[in-house]
Protein backbone atom coordinates (compact mmCIF):
# COMPACT_ATOMS: atom_id res chain seq x y z
CA UNK A 1 0.00 0.00 0.00
CA UNK A 2 3.04 2.64 0.51
CA UNK A 3 3.43 2.30 -3.28
CA UNK A 4 0.03 3.53 -3.98
CA UNK A 5 0.67 5.93 -1.03
CA UNK A 6 3.85 7.52 -2.86
CA UNK A 7 1.83 7.80 -6.41
CA UNK A 8 -1.05 9.56 -5.02
CA UNK A 9 0.94 12.10 -2.51
CA UNK A 10 1.63 14.55 -5.15
CA UNK A 11 -2.13 14.47 -6.14
CA UNK A 12 -3.55 14.81 -2.45
CA UNK A 13 -1.51 17.52 -1.47
CA UNK A 14 -2.82 19.45 -5.14
CA UNK A 15 -6.36 19.23 -3.04
CA UNK A 16 -5.07 20.64 0.03
CA UNK A 17 -7.40 17.44 1.78
CA UNK A 18 -6.07 14.74 4.01
CA UNK A 19 -6.09 11.24 2.89
CA UNK A 20 -5.71 7.98 4.65
CA UNK A 21 -5.46 4.84 3.16
CA UNK A 22 -6.99 2.20 4.87
CA UNK A 23 -7.23 -0.83 2.79
CA UNK A 24 -4.01 -2.92 3.01
CA UNK A 25 -3.55 -3.18 -0.80
CA UNK A 26 -5.27 -4.02 -4.27
CA UNK A 27 -4.82 -6.83 -5.99
CA UNK A 28 -5.12 -6.19 -9.51
CA UNK A 29 -6.15 -8.96 -12.33
CA UNK A 30 -5.44 -8.19 -16.13
CA UNK A 31 -8.34 -9.83 -18.24
CA UNK A 32 -7.62 -10.02 -22.13
CA UNK A 33 -11.22 -8.48 -22.56
CA UNK A 34 -14.44 -10.08 -21.15
CA UNK A 35 -13.93 -13.69 -21.44
CA UNK A 36 -13.19 -14.69 -17.60
CA UNK A 37 -16.25 -12.54 -16.39
CA UNK A 38 -18.46 -14.29 -18.34
CA UNK A 39 -17.61 -17.85 -16.90
CA UNK A 40 -16.89 -16.20 -13.44
CA UNK A 41 -20.81 -14.33 -13.74
CA UNK A 42 -22.26 -17.94 -14.66
CA UNK A 43 -21.26 -19.02 -11.38
CA UNK A 44 -21.65 -16.23 -9.00
CA UNK A 45 -18.47 -15.37 -8.58
CA UNK A 46 -17.30 -12.49 -6.13
CA UNK A 47 -13.85 -12.78 -7.78
CA UNK A 48 -14.00 -9.31 -9.01
CA UNK A 49 -15.16 -6.23 -6.32
CA UNK A 50 -14.54 -3.31 -8.28
CA UNK A 51 -13.21 -3.26 -12.19
CA UNK A 52 -11.42 -0.89 -14.13
CA UNK A 53 -12.99 -0.01 -17.98
CA UNK A 54 -10.17 0.80 -20.47
CA UNK A 55 -11.52 3.22 -23.12
CA UNK A 56 -9.19 4.26 -25.98
CA UNK A 57 -10.27 8.10 -25.68
CA UNK A 58 -9.27 8.14 -29.62
CA UNK A 59 -11.25 5.40 -30.46
CA UNK A 60 -14.59 5.51 -28.08
CA UNK A 61 -16.39 2.70 -27.57
CA UNK A 62 -15.26 -0.58 -29.19
CA UNK A 63 -17.53 -3.77 -29.70
CA UNK A 64 -14.94 -5.18 -27.37
CA UNK A 65 -15.58 -2.94 -25.15
CA UNK A 66 -19.84 -2.83 -25.27
CA UNK A 67 -19.37 -6.47 -24.51
CA UNK A 68 -17.33 -5.71 -21.40
CA UNK A 69 -20.00 -3.46 -19.97
CA UNK A 70 -22.85 -5.68 -20.81
CA UNK A 71 -21.44 -8.22 -18.49
CA UNK A 72 -20.50 -5.66 -16.13
CA UNK A 73 -23.95 -4.44 -15.26
CA UNK A 74 -25.02 -8.03 -15.49
CA UNK A 75 -22.93 -9.18 -12.60
CA UNK A 76 -23.53 -5.38 -10.93
CA UNK A 77 -20.03 -4.73 -11.00
CA UNK A 78 -19.10 -1.28 -10.16
CA UNK A 79 -16.15 0.38 -12.48
CA UNK A 80 -14.34 2.91 -13.34
CA UNK A 81 -13.40 4.14 -16.47
CA UNK A 82 -9.79 4.76 -17.52
CA UNK A 83 -10.25 7.12 -20.60
CA UNK A 84 -6.65 6.05 -21.76
CA UNK A 85 -4.47 7.26 -24.65
CA UNK A 86 -4.70 11.20 -23.52
CA UNK A 87 -0.90 11.19 -24.83
CA UNK A 88 -2.31 10.47 -28.10
CA UNK A 89 -3.50 14.25 -28.33
CA UNK A 90 -2.21 15.92 -30.51
CA UNK A 91 1.01 18.03 -29.45
CA UNK A 92 -0.01 16.76 -25.99
CA UNK A 93 2.69 17.54 -23.41
CA UNK A 94 3.22 15.15 -21.08
CA UNK A 95 3.73 15.29 -17.12
CA UNK A 96 5.34 11.44 -16.43
CA UNK A 97 2.84 10.01 -13.35
CA UNK A 98 1.70 13.35 -13.32
CA UNK A 99 -2.26 14.47 -11.64
CA UNK A 100 -4.30 14.32 -15.12
CA UNK A 101 -5.57 18.04 -13.60
CA UNK A 102 -2.16 19.25 -13.68
CA UNK A 103 -1.39 17.98 -16.70
CA UNK A 104 -4.19 19.60 -18.38
CA UNK A 105 -2.93 22.69 -17.13
CA UNK A 106 -0.02 22.92 -18.53
CA UNK A 107 -1.81 21.86 -22.26
CA UNK A 108 -2.21 24.47 -24.86
CA UNK A 109 -5.61 25.94 -25.39
CA UNK A 110 -6.05 23.57 -28.59
CA UNK A 111 -5.13 20.32 -26.83
CA UNK A 112 -7.66 21.36 -24.23
CA UNK A 113 -10.51 21.56 -26.97
CA UNK A 114 -9.85 18.45 -28.63
CA UNK A 115 -9.24 16.75 -25.20
CA UNK A 116 -12.90 18.09 -24.31
CA UNK A 117 -14.51 17.22 -27.67
CA UNK A 118 -12.89 13.52 -27.33
CA UNK A 119 -14.23 13.25 -23.82
CA UNK A 120 -18.08 14.18 -25.14
CA UNK A 121 -17.89 12.11 -27.75
CA UNK A 122 -16.94 9.60 -25.18
CA UNK A 123 -19.69 10.54 -22.78
CA UNK A 124 -22.25 10.84 -25.29
CA UNK A 125 -21.48 7.22 -26.57
CA UNK A 126 -21.57 5.91 -23.02
CA UNK A 127 -25.12 7.13 -22.74
CA UNK A 128 -26.27 6.28 -26.92
CA UNK A 129 -24.54 3.07 -27.25
CA UNK A 130 -24.74 1.61 -23.26
CA UNK A 131 -27.34 3.81 -21.85
CA UNK A 132 -24.96 4.73 -19.02
CA UNK A 133 -24.39 8.35 -17.33
CA UNK A 134 -21.01 9.06 -17.13
CA UNK A 135 -18.21 12.25 -16.12
CA UNK A 136 -15.27 13.39 -15.41
CA UNK A 137 -14.20 12.00 -11.94
CA UNK A 138 -13.03 15.54 -10.78
CA UNK A 139 -16.57 16.30 -11.61
CA UNK A 140 -18.76 14.05 -9.89
CA UNK A 141 -20.90 14.98 -7.61
CA UNK A 142 -22.91 11.94 -6.98
CA UNK A 143 -20.50 8.55 -7.67
CA UNK A 144 -23.43 6.03 -7.27
CA UNK A 145 -25.29 7.31 -10.10
CA UNK A 146 -22.78 8.71 -12.70
CA UNK A 147 -19.89 6.68 -13.67
CA UNK A 148 -16.45 8.74 -13.10
CA UNK A 149 -13.97 9.07 -16.37
CA UNK A 150 -10.53 9.22 -15.32
CA UNK A 151 -8.48 10.55 -17.69
CA UNK A 152 -4.63 8.51 -18.21
CA UNK A 153 -1.74 7.56 -20.01
CA UNK A 154 -0.29 4.15 -19.73
CA UNK A 155 2.60 5.39 -21.57
CA UNK A 156 3.52 8.43 -19.33
CA UNK A 157 1.99 7.26 -16.46
CA UNK A 158 -0.63 10.79 -16.20
CA UNK A 159 -3.45 10.01 -14.70
CA UNK A 160 -2.68 6.77 -12.28
CA UNK A 161 -2.29 8.88 -9.39
CA UNK A 162 -5.70 9.59 -10.08
CA UNK A 163 -6.83 6.32 -10.87
CA UNK A 164 -5.48 4.17 -7.86
CA UNK A 165 -6.61 7.41 -5.90
CA UNK A 166 -10.27 6.92 -6.77
CA UNK A 167 -10.07 2.90 -6.26
CA UNK A 168 -8.68 3.41 -2.76
CA UNK A 169 -11.80 5.85 -2.26
CA UNK A 170 -14.48 3.99 -3.27
CA UNK A 171 -13.17 0.57 -2.14
CA UNK A 172 -12.65 1.87 1.39
CA UNK A 173 -15.86 4.17 1.53
CA UNK A 174 -18.32 2.60 -0.70
CA UNK A 175 -17.48 -1.14 -0.38
CA UNK A 176 -16.76 -2.38 2.86
CA UNK A 177 -18.80 -5.20 3.43
CA UNK A 178 -17.48 -6.56 -0.16
CA UNK A 179 -14.03 -6.29 0.13
CA UNK A 180 -13.44 -8.20 3.89
CA UNK A 181 -11.60 -11.36 3.53
CA UNK A 182 -12.11 -14.59 4.71
CA UNK A 183 -9.44 -16.79 5.73
CA UNK A 184 -11.40 -20.07 6.65
CA UNK A 185 -13.68 -20.28 2.99
CA UNK A 186 -11.61 -21.21 0.31
CA UNK A 187 -12.17 -19.11 -3.02
CA UNK A 188 -9.55 -19.80 -5.16
CA UNK A 189 -9.75 -19.67 -9.20
CA UNK A 190 -7.66 -20.53 -11.93
CA UNK A 191 -6.36 -17.83 -14.37
CA UNK A 192 -3.78 -19.69 -16.27
CA UNK A 193 -2.36 -22.60 -17.58
CA UNK A 194 1.51 -22.57 -19.02
CA UNK A 195 4.66 -23.91 -18.93
CA UNK A 196 7.62 -22.55 -17.69
CA UNK A 197 10.81 -23.10 -18.32
CA UNK A 198 12.73 -24.96 -15.12
CA UNK A 199 9.13 -24.94 -13.58
CA UNK A 200 6.96 -27.27 -16.01
CA UNK A 201 3.12 -27.05 -16.44
CA UNK A 202 2.27 -24.42 -13.61
CA UNK A 203 -1.08 -22.55 -13.20
CA UNK A 204 -1.46 -19.57 -12.34
CA UNK A 205 -4.60 -18.72 -9.37
CA UNK A 206 -6.36 -15.34 -7.64
CA UNK A 207 -6.74 -16.39 -4.02
CA UNK A 208 -9.67 -14.44 -2.91
CA UNK A 209 -10.62 -15.99 0.11
CA UNK A 210 -8.66 -18.68 2.29
CA UNK A 211 -5.29 -19.74 2.83
CA UNK A 212 -3.20 -22.09 0.02
CA UNK A 213 -0.52 -23.85 1.75
CA UNK A 214 2.49 -26.35 0.60
CA UNK A 215 2.05 -29.63 0.12
CA UNK A 216 -1.86 -28.95 0.17
CA UNK A 217 -3.95 -31.54 -1.87
CA UNK A 218 -5.34 -29.55 -4.42
CA UNK A 219 -8.43 -30.66 -7.01
CA UNK A 220 -8.93 -28.81 -10.50
CA UNK A 221 -11.05 -29.14 -13.50
CA UNK A 222 -8.80 -30.85 -16.27
CA UNK A 223 -10.25 -31.41 -20.29
CA UNK A 224 -9.98 -35.02 -19.43
CA UNK A 225 -11.56 -35.29 -15.80
CA UNK A 226 -10.85 -34.11 -12.55
CA UNK A 227 -7.16 -33.25 -11.70
CA UNK A 228 -6.14 -34.26 -8.05
CA UNK A 229 -2.45 -33.18 -6.95
CA UNK A 230 0.03 -31.77 -4.58
CA UNK A 231 1.46 -28.03 -4.06
CA UNK A 232 5.23 -28.48 -4.90
CA UNK A 233 5.70 -24.67 -4.58
CA UNK A 234 3.58 -21.53 -4.23
CA UNK A 235 5.21 -18.78 -6.58
CA UNK A 236 4.63 -15.10 -6.77
CA UNK A 237 6.74 -12.08 -8.56
CA UNK A 238 8.67 -9.55 -6.63
CA UNK A 239 6.60 -6.23 -5.51
CA UNK A 240 5.13 -4.11 -8.52
CA UNK A 241 5.35 -6.98 -11.38
CA UNK A 242 3.03 -9.01 -12.91
CA UNK A 243 2.74 -12.87 -11.98
CA UNK A 244 3.23 -13.18 -15.90
CA UNK A 245 5.91 -11.18 -16.48
CA UNK A 246 9.25 -13.69 -16.14
CA UNK A 247 11.20 -12.85 -13.02
CA UNK A 248 12.66 -14.38 -10.21
CA UNK A 249 9.99 -15.84 -7.82
CA UNK A 250 9.68 -15.74 -4.01
CA UNK A 251 8.36 -18.94 -2.71
CA UNK A 252 6.22 -19.15 -0.27
CA UNK A 253 5.18 -21.85 2.69
CA UNK A 254 1.72 -20.22 2.46
CA UNK A 255 0.01 -17.35 0.72
CA UNK A 256 -3.25 -15.47 2.71
CA UNK A 257 -5.73 -14.43 0.91
CA UNK A 258 -6.33 -11.78 -1.51
CA UNK A 259 -3.46 -12.58 -3.82
CA UNK A 260 -2.24 -13.70 -6.91
CA UNK A 261 0.26 -16.95 -7.23
CA UNK A 262 1.67 -19.02 -9.28
CA UNK A 263 1.19 -23.17 -8.28
CA UNK A 264 3.48 -25.58 -9.57
CA UNK A 265 2.37 -29.57 -9.17
CA UNK A 266 2.07 -32.50 -11.18
CA UNK A 267 -0.16 -33.23 -13.56
CA UNK A 268 -1.55 -29.75 -14.26
CA UNK A 269 -0.78 -30.61 -17.88
CA UNK A 270 -4.95 -30.49 -19.01
CA UNK A 271 -5.92 -28.05 -16.15
CA UNK A 272 -8.94 -25.58 -17.11
CA UNK A 273 -8.19 -21.73 -16.83
CA UNK A 274 -11.09 -19.98 -15.63
CA UNK A 275 -12.48 -22.73 -12.95
CA UNK A 276 -12.32 -23.32 -9.24
CA UNK A 277 -9.42 -24.51 -7.41
CA UNK A 278 -10.10 -26.65 -4.24
CA UNK A 279 -8.22 -27.81 -1.48
CA UNK A 280 -8.80 -31.53 0.29
CA UNK A 281 -9.36 -31.18 3.54
CA UNK A 282 -9.10 -33.70 6.55
CA UNK A 283 -12.93 -34.16 6.40
CA UNK A 284 -13.30 -33.63 2.94
CA UNK A 285 -14.98 -36.20 0.53
CA UNK A 286 -11.97 -36.44 -2.43
CA UNK A 287 -15.18 -37.79 -4.75
CA UNK A 288 -17.49 -34.83 -3.78
CA UNK A 289 -14.86 -32.47 -4.83
CA UNK A 290 -13.87 -34.08 -8.43
CA UNK A 291 -17.77 -33.84 -8.92
CA UNK A 292 -17.76 -30.00 -7.79
CA UNK A 293 -14.09 -29.34 -9.92
CA UNK A 294 -16.19 -31.02 -12.93
CA UNK A 295 -19.19 -29.21 -12.79
CA UNK A 296 -18.33 -26.12 -14.70
CA UNK A 297 -16.94 -28.20 -17.52
CA UNK A 298 -20.32 -30.48 -17.43
CA UNK A 299 -22.52 -27.44 -17.85
CA UNK A 300 -20.38 -26.07 -20.86
CA UNK A 301 -20.07 -30.09 -22.66
CA UNK A 302 -24.42 -29.85 -22.11
CA UNK A 303 -23.93 -27.30 -25.31
CA UNK A 304 -23.13 -29.63 -27.31
CA UNK A 305 -25.77 -30.35 -30.01
CA UNK A 306 -27.02 -34.13 -29.73
CA UNK A 307 -27.05 -34.70 -33.45
CA UNK A 308 -23.15 -34.43 -33.69
CA UNK A 309 -23.45 -31.81 -36.49
CA UNK A 310 -21.79 -28.19 -36.15
CA UNK A 311 -18.61 -26.34 -35.70
CA UNK A 312 -15.48 -27.31 -33.55
CA UNK A 313 -14.91 -24.28 -30.89
CA UNK A 314 -11.63 -23.98 -29.03
CA UNK A 315 -10.64 -20.84 -26.35
CA UNK A 316 -7.91 -20.22 -24.21
CA UNK A 317 -10.34 -20.58 -21.20
CA UNK A 318 -13.63 -21.93 -19.57
CA UNK A 319 -15.02 -18.07 -19.76
CA UNK A 320 -14.01 -17.29 -22.95
CA UNK A 321 -15.22 -20.54 -24.66
CA UNK A 322 -18.55 -20.09 -22.42
CA UNK A 323 -18.68 -16.77 -23.85
CA UNK A 324 -18.30 -17.86 -27.49
CA UNK A 325 -20.35 -20.91 -26.97
CA UNK A 326 -23.45 -18.47 -25.77
CA UNK A 327 -22.95 -16.05 -28.88
CA UNK A 328 -22.90 -19.18 -31.27
CA UNK A 329 -26.66 -20.37 -29.39
CA UNK A 330 -27.65 -16.80 -29.71
CA UNK A 331 -26.88 -17.04 -33.28
CA UNK A 332 -28.41 -20.31 -34.43
CA UNK A 333 -24.67 -21.84 -35.39
CA UNK A 334 -24.66 -25.33 -33.67
CA UNK A 335 -21.19 -26.96 -32.52
CA UNK A 336 -20.40 -30.57 -32.37
CA UNK A 337 -17.24 -30.27 -30.39
CA UNK A 338 -15.27 -28.07 -28.05
CA UNK A 339 -11.85 -27.72 -26.56
CA UNK A 340 -9.65 -25.29 -24.83
CA UNK A 341 -6.24 -24.19 -25.51
CA UNK A 342 -4.11 -24.36 -29.02
CA UNK A 343 -5.26 -25.89 -31.75
CA UNK A 344 -3.72 -28.85 -32.65
CA UNK A 345 -3.82 -31.92 -35.14
CA UNK A 346 -6.48 -33.59 -33.36
CA UNK A 347 -8.51 -31.07 -33.19
CA UNK A 348 -8.66 -31.14 -37.35
CA UNK A 349 -9.57 -34.61 -37.29
CA UNK A 350 -12.41 -34.06 -35.36
CA UNK A 351 -13.50 -31.05 -37.31
CA UNK A 352 -12.79 -32.95 -40.55
CA UNK A 353 -15.65 -35.43 -39.92
CA UNK A 354 -18.13 -32.65 -40.38
CA UNK A 355 -17.15 -33.26 -44.28
CA UNK A 356 -19.05 -35.96 -44.60
CA UNK A 357 -22.64 -34.65 -43.67
CA UNK A 358 -22.33 -30.76 -44.31
CA UNK A 359 -19.20 -28.90 -45.78
CA UNK A 360 -19.83 -25.91 -43.91
CA UNK A 361 -19.36 -27.56 -40.59
CA UNK A 362 -16.01 -28.65 -41.42
CA UNK A 363 -14.36 -25.30 -39.48
CA UNK A 364 -12.86 -24.60 -36.18
CA UNK A 365 -13.35 -21.18 -34.49
CA UNK A 366 -10.31 -20.70 -32.18
CA UNK A 367 -11.06 -18.00 -30.20
CA UNK A 368 -8.23 -16.42 -28.28
CA UNK A 369 -5.71 -19.18 -29.07
CA UNK A 370 -3.29 -20.07 -32.17
CA UNK A 371 -3.17 -22.92 -34.51
CA UNK A 372 0.37 -25.02 -34.72
CA UNK A 373 1.70 -25.27 -38.18
CA UNK A 374 1.01 -28.69 -38.49
CA UNK A 375 -2.73 -28.49 -37.62
CA UNK A 376 -2.63 -26.04 -40.23
CA UNK A 377 -1.03 -28.20 -43.06
CA UNK A 378 -3.33 -30.76 -41.93
CA UNK A 379 -6.36 -28.40 -42.51
CA UNK A 380 -5.50 -27.66 -45.66
CA UNK A 381 -4.87 -31.11 -47.15
CA UNK A 382 -8.32 -32.27 -45.52
CA UNK A 383 -10.13 -29.18 -46.48
CA UNK A 384 -10.80 -27.71 -42.62
CA UNK A 385 -11.29 -23.84 -42.39
CA UNK A 386 -9.62 -22.41 -39.25
CA UNK A 387 -10.70 -19.21 -38.37
CA UNK A 388 -9.00 -17.32 -35.53
CA UNK A 389 -9.40 -14.17 -33.89
CA UNK A 390 -9.38 -12.57 -30.29
CA UNK A 391 -12.38 -10.52 -30.52
CA UNK A 392 -15.90 -12.75 -30.69
CA UNK A 393 -17.59 -10.61 -33.26
CA UNK A 394 -14.67 -11.00 -35.81
CA UNK A 395 -14.97 -15.17 -35.06
CA UNK A 396 -18.91 -14.80 -35.64
CA UNK A 397 -17.83 -12.40 -38.68
CA UNK A 398 -15.19 -14.97 -40.45
CA UNK A 399 -17.54 -17.72 -39.86
CA UNK A 400 -20.82 -16.07 -41.28
CA UNK A 401 -19.57 -15.32 -44.09
CA UNK A 402 -17.46 -18.58 -44.78
CA UNK A 403 -21.35 -19.87 -44.23
CA UNK A 404 -22.59 -17.50 -47.04
CA UNK A 405 -19.86 -18.77 -49.36
CA UNK A 406 -21.09 -21.99 -49.59
CA UNK A 407 -24.50 -21.76 -49.50
CA UNK A 408 -24.10 -19.13 -52.51
CA UNK A 409 -21.85 -22.15 -53.64
CA UNK A 410 -24.51 -24.69 -53.63
CA UNK A 411 -27.86 -22.37 -54.53
CA UNK A 412 -25.79 -21.93 -58.01
CA UNK A 413 -25.09 -25.29 -58.35
CA UNK A 414 -28.87 -25.73 -57.23
CA UNK A 415 -30.25 -23.43 -59.03
CA UNK A 416 -30.72 -25.11 -62.19
CA UNK A 417 -32.29 -28.79 -61.11
CA UNK A 418 -34.53 -26.55 -58.03
CA UNK A 419 -37.63 -25.52 -59.43
CA UNK A 420 -40.29 -23.25 -57.80
CA UNK A 421 -43.59 -23.99 -57.57
CA UNK A 422 -46.21 -21.73 -59.64
CA UNK A 423 -49.54 -21.53 -61.39
CA UNK A 424 -50.09 -19.13 -64.93
CA UNK A 425 -52.70 -18.24 -66.66
CA UNK A 426 -52.40 -17.52 -70.32
CA UNK A 427 -53.52 -13.91 -70.94
CA UNK A 428 -55.18 -14.27 -74.75
CA UNK A 429 -54.78 -10.95 -75.62
CA UNK A 430 -51.00 -11.92 -76.06
CA UNK A 431 -50.07 -14.38 -78.27
CA UNK A 432 -47.20 -13.07 -80.45
CA UNK A 433 -45.74 -16.93 -80.91
CA UNK A 434 -47.68 -20.32 -80.63
CA UNK A 435 -45.04 -22.54 -81.21
CA UNK A 436 -41.52 -22.84 -80.55
CA UNK A 437 -39.90 -20.77 -78.82
CA UNK A 438 -43.72 -19.96 -77.61
CA UNK A 439 -43.97 -16.51 -76.37
CA UNK A 440 -47.16 -15.49 -74.73
CA UNK A 441 -48.14 -13.08 -72.10
CA UNK A 442 -49.01 -14.58 -68.58
CA UNK A 443 -50.44 -13.61 -65.29
CA UNK A 444 -48.51 -15.50 -62.23
CA UNK A 445 -51.81 -16.82 -60.23
CA UNK A 446 -49.82 -18.51 -57.62
CA UNK A 447 -46.11 -18.59 -56.26
CA UNK A 448 -42.98 -17.55 -57.54
CA UNK A 449 -41.67 -18.06 -62.26
CA UNK A 450 -38.24 -18.59 -62.48
CA UNK A 451 -36.28 -18.40 -65.57
CA UNK A 452 -35.48 -21.80 -66.14
CA UNK A 453 -38.71 -23.24 -64.67
CA UNK A 454 -39.97 -26.17 -66.58
CA UNK A 455 -43.61 -25.71 -67.29
CA UNK A 456 -46.83 -28.30 -68.02
CA UNK A 457 -50.59 -28.57 -68.56
CA UNK A 458 -51.88 -31.03 -66.04
CA UNK A 459 -56.05 -31.03 -67.00
CA UNK A 460 -54.83 -32.81 -69.98
CA UNK A 461 -53.95 -37.09 -69.33
CA UNK A 462 -51.04 -37.63 -69.61
CA UNK A 463 -49.83 -34.27 -68.91
CA UNK A 464 -48.17 -32.30 -71.53
CA UNK A 465 -44.97 -30.82 -71.18
CA UNK A 466 -44.64 -27.38 -72.74
CA UNK A 467 -40.63 -26.71 -72.50
CA UNK A 468 -38.94 -24.29 -70.05
CA UNK A 469 -39.58 -20.71 -69.33
CA UNK A 470 -35.71 -18.93 -71.20
CA UNK A 471 -36.85 -15.73 -70.76
CA UNK A 472 -39.40 -12.88 -68.87
CA UNK A 473 -39.63 -9.56 -69.75
CA UNK A 474 -42.16 -6.64 -68.19
CA UNK A 475 -42.90 -3.61 -70.28
CA UNK A 476 -39.81 -4.70 -72.87
CA UNK A 477 -37.30 -5.25 -69.42
CA UNK A 478 -35.40 -8.48 -68.62
CA UNK A 479 -36.19 -9.86 -65.30
CA UNK A 480 -35.13 -13.12 -63.56
CA UNK A 481 -38.50 -13.95 -61.86
CA UNK A 482 -42.65 -12.66 -61.60
CA UNK A 483 -44.56 -12.92 -58.23
CA UNK A 484 -48.29 -13.51 -57.53
CA UNK A 485 -50.46 -11.00 -59.41
CA UNK A 486 -47.60 -9.90 -61.88
CA UNK A 487 -48.45 -10.28 -65.56
CA UNK A 488 -45.16 -10.37 -67.67
CA UNK A 489 -44.50 -11.58 -71.20
CA UNK A 490 -42.43 -15.06 -70.99
CA UNK A 491 -40.83 -17.33 -73.47
CA UNK A 492 -40.99 -21.07 -73.61
CA UNK A 493 -38.44 -23.24 -75.59
CA UNK A 494 -38.18 -26.91 -75.93
CA UNK A 495 -35.25 -27.45 -74.71
CA UNK A 496 -34.95 -30.91 -74.31
CA UNK A 497 -35.69 -31.91 -78.32
CA UNK A 498 -38.47 -34.23 -78.80
CA UNK A 499 -42.00 -33.77 -79.87
CA UNK A 500 -42.77 -30.21 -80.77
CA UNK A 501 -45.91 -28.32 -78.77
CA UNK A 502 -48.05 -25.84 -80.39
CA UNK A 503 -50.43 -23.56 -78.41
CA UNK A 504 -53.99 -24.26 -80.16
CA UNK A 505 -53.09 -27.91 -81.02
CA UNK A 506 -51.65 -29.64 -77.58
CA UNK A 507 -52.88 -27.09 -75.72
CA UNK A 508 -55.38 -23.70 -75.43
CA UNK A 509 -55.37 -20.41 -73.77
CA UNK A 510 -58.19 -21.71 -71.24
CA UNK A 511 -55.47 -24.45 -69.69
CA UNK A 512 -53.32 -23.54 -66.86
CA UNK A 513 -49.24 -23.82 -66.82
CA UNK A 514 -47.99 -25.32 -63.83
CA UNK A 515 -43.91 -25.71 -63.06
CA UNK A 516 -43.41 -29.01 -63.18
CA UNK A 517 -41.98 -30.60 -59.89
CA UNK A 518 -40.13 -33.84 -59.04
CA UNK A 519 -38.98 -35.13 -55.63
CA UNK A 520 -35.65 -34.07 -56.13
CA UNK A 521 -36.24 -30.55 -57.07
CA UNK A 522 -38.81 -30.50 -53.90
CA UNK A 523 -35.96 -31.54 -51.91
CA UNK A 524 -33.48 -28.97 -53.48
CA UNK A 525 -35.89 -26.34 -52.77
CA UNK A 526 -36.07 -27.54 -49.01
CA UNK A 527 -32.12 -27.69 -48.76
CA UNK A 528 -30.98 -24.20 -50.72
CA UNK A 529 -34.33 -22.02 -51.56
CA UNK A 530 -36.09 -22.35 -47.90
CA UNK A 531 -35.58 -18.59 -46.84
CA UNK A 532 -37.05 -17.52 -50.65
CA UNK A 533 -40.55 -19.15 -50.62
CA UNK A 534 -43.10 -17.83 -48.03
CA UNK A 535 -45.55 -20.18 -46.74
CA UNK A 536 -48.59 -19.53 -49.44
CA UNK A 537 -45.92 -20.97 -52.07
CA UNK A 538 -45.13 -24.05 -49.69
CA UNK A 539 -48.96 -24.87 -49.71
CA UNK A 540 -48.58 -24.61 -53.39
CA UNK A 541 -45.57 -27.11 -53.27
CA UNK A 542 -48.13 -29.36 -50.98
CA UNK A 543 -50.72 -29.61 -53.88
CA UNK A 544 -48.39 -29.79 -56.43
CA UNK A 545 -47.24 -32.81 -55.16
CA UNK A 546 -50.74 -34.09 -55.21
CA UNK A 547 -51.00 -33.02 -58.90
CA UNK A 548 -48.01 -34.81 -59.87
CA UNK A 549 -47.94 -37.93 -57.52
CA UNK A 550 -44.98 -37.51 -55.38
CA UNK A 551 -46.07 -39.06 -52.04
CA UNK A 552 -44.66 -39.21 -49.13
CA UNK A 553 -41.97 -36.90 -47.95
CA UNK A 554 -39.49 -34.80 -50.23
Amino acid sequence: MSNIERATEELVATMGKAFVAKVPGLLMIDTPGHESFTNLRARGSNLCDIAILVVDIMHSLEPQTLESIRLLKERNTPFIVALNKVDRLFEWKSTPNGPIRLSLKKQPAHVRQEFETRTNEVIAAFAKEAELNTVLYYKNKNPKEWISLVPTSAHTGEGIPDLLWLLVRMTQGMMKDQITVSYTDLQCTVLEVKKVEGLGTTIDVVLVNGVLHEGDTIVVCGLQGPIVTTIRALLTPPPMKEIRVKAEYIHHKEIKAAMGVKITANGLEHAVAGTQLLVCGPKDDIDDLKDESMSDLASILSRVDPSGQGVYVQASTLGSLEALLQFLEDSKVPVSGLAIGPVHKKDVMKAAVMREHREEYSVILAFDVPASAEAKQMANEMGVKIFTADIIYHLFDMVTNYFKEIRDKRRAEAAPKAVFPCVLKILPEFLFNKRSPIVIGVEVMDGILRKGTPLCVTEKLPHVDIGQVTSIEFEHKERNEAKKGEQVCIKIENTRGGQIIQLGRHFDVSHKLYSKLTRESIKLLKENFKEDLQMDDWKLVVKLKKVFGIIGRS
